[in-house]
């Protein structure tokens, strides 16, 4: 179960912090990759109200055994007061992907 990799969506208020955010999680090897994809528009509600923002997503890759310091690390950096983090189990890819995602990523 440790090593099953996992996707986590998280989104971003600008570029520069998804970009930042980004790095960190690859620098400290909680994620093997980091798409930015910039140019998304969310329609929510938040205390009461429904909001339509523009934000940036990151599709992160991970490892399920990375999972709890990689949702502390983006907790203590977001800027967000309630970050969506969303962590979905990946069942199937490429083995010799999926092996890559294993090793990059450290539990340590």
């Amino acid at each position: 179960m440790d090593d099953k990799p996992l996707l986590v969506l998280n989104t971003c208020p600008d570029r520069e912090t998804a970009a930042a955010l980004a790095r960190a999680l690859v620098e400290q090897r909680l994620a093997a990759c980091v798409n930015v994809l910039p140019g998304i528009e969310s329609v929510y509600r938040w205390q009461e109200t429904i909001e339509t923002d523009h934000e940036v997503l990151l599709l992160i890759k991970t490892r399920a055994a990375a999972y709890p310091r990689l949702e502390a690390e983006l907790r203590r950096l977001h800027p967000y007061e309630l970050p969506e983090i969303i962590a979905v189990s990946i069942d199937g890819g490429i083995s010799e992907y999926l092996s890559w995602i294993n090793n990059e990523v450290t539990t340590e």
